[in-house]
């Protein structure tokens, strides 16, 4: 098992090239690049061939479509586009299936031109005046000519955390969960808050907890939508729970043993995906005893 598992969605090989964005020419060029590939994304799902992501090459591309520009990867520009309305001779595959079967810097790639994409979708409108926005910087703003204002891509920060006392931890399942899985605690950080303060907000309301120290481990791009998932280890003071079952249907507390037979597919739970930041938690924090 390793120690420091690298966390899903991250290590993409495309190089984002800011400078490229900036500059309407060369945003022109890299489009028209005989190298350009393009990631195909219907109803934000992605097409697969061969067990990889599927790219078009730029004469596959309708002209008047939308094209998101992701960055540079081996010297080749690399766009997604949204081919929604269009046919093509394979059938997407949700994100869910295709994640399983890519590698994992081909799914840090489809997570961000996902997340993108769906910014784009939800921020059709200014939300000062109303007016339609138009997309600018090759995807990655959005401006208002009605008012001016400019609009750019965020993540919501959201906390993850394993709480912790005495050798186990804590997991929790939701209602929605597949039989017998469990998960770190999570919730967005609220306005006005710091992690540590989040982390000891969302144990205390979902479980009943207390937590006296916060400590980061790990963060994670994910990308339904769009968040900023922060991994976090917490201390507490001891094992009483009290679930939230507006947000829990159960917790319980388990021992790095059992963490290490449920990453291995045995024991008395289930895990995240490997995936899920969760995931990363619970076999970091296994790897620790």
């Amino acid at each position: 098992m390793s120690q420091n598992p690298k966390p899903g969605f991250t290590g993409s090989p495309i190089n984002r090239s800011d400078k490229i964005r900036m500059n309407a020419d060369a945003l022109a060029a890299a489009r028209a690049h005989p190298d350009a590939r393009f990631l195909p994304l219907m109803k934000l799902d992605p097409h697969l061939l061969d067990e990889r992501l599927l790219w078009l090459t730029p004469e596959q591309v309708p002209d008047e479509a939308d094209m998101l520009f992701l960055g540079i990867e081996q010297d080749a520009p690399r766009f997604a586009v949204d081919l929604s309305a269009s046919q093509l001779s394979t059938e997407p595959l949700t994100a869910h299936q295709a994640i399983a079967r890519i590698s994992a810097e081909e799914a840090a790639s489809y997570a961000g031109a996902r997340s993108l994409m769906d910014w784009h979708a939800r921020h059709r409108h200014c939300p000062a005046c109303g007016t339609a926005t138009e997309m600018r910087r090759g995807g990655w703003m959005r401006t208002c000519p009605g008012c001016g204002a400019e609009q750019f891509p965020r993540v919501d920060p959201v906390v993850i955390m394993l709480a912790e006392h005495e050798g186990q931890v804590l997991v929790g399942r939701q209602p929605r969960f597949p039989p017998q899985s469990y998960s770190a605690l999570a919730g967005f950080i609220e306005v006005g808050e710091s992690i540590e303060e989040a982390v000891a907000r969302e144990l205390h309301e979902e479980a009943g907890v207390t937590a006296t120290d916060v400590r980061y481990v790990v963060s994670q791009p994910w990308p339904f939508p769009s968040s900023l998932m922060i991994g976090c280890f917490a201390q507490v003071t001891g094992r009483d729970i009290v679930i939230d079952e507006d947000e829990l249907e159960a917790a319980m507390w388990v021992s790095r043993d059992e963490v290490r037979a449920a990453l291995n597919g045995d024991g008395r739970f289930r895990t995240a995906p490997p995936y899920a930041l969760a995931h990363t938690l619970l076999s970091r924090w296994a790897a620790e005893g």
